[in-house]
C-alpha cells in the first residue's frame, strides 16, 4: 500500500486558506471603496441601453429660442 503524502495533503490546505483569506480581504476592500465612494451596490443594466429606457430623446432642431 501507499504512502500518504501528508506533506501535500498540509500545503494543499494551506493553499486553500490562503486563497479564501485573500477573497475575504478583497471583498472587504471592495465593499470598503463602494462605501466610500458612495455608489449603491446594485446592476445598472438599464443605464448600459440607453434604447430600453423610457427617456425621449432632445430634438435639438426645435430648440430655437
Amino acid at each position: 500500500m501507499a504512502k500518504t503524502n501528508y506533506s501535500y495533503e498540509k500545503r494543499q490546505q494551506e493553499l486553500k486558506k490562503q486563497k479564501k483569506r485573500q477573497e475575504k480581504l478583497k471583498k472587504k476592500q471592495d465593499k470598503r471603496i463602494q462605501k466610500d465612494s458612495g455608489t449603491p451596490d446594485f446592476d445598472n443594466s438599464s443605464m448600459d441601453n440607453p434604447e430600453d429606457s423610457d427617456a425621449q430623446p432632445v430634438d435639438q432642431e426645435n430648440t430655437d429660442t
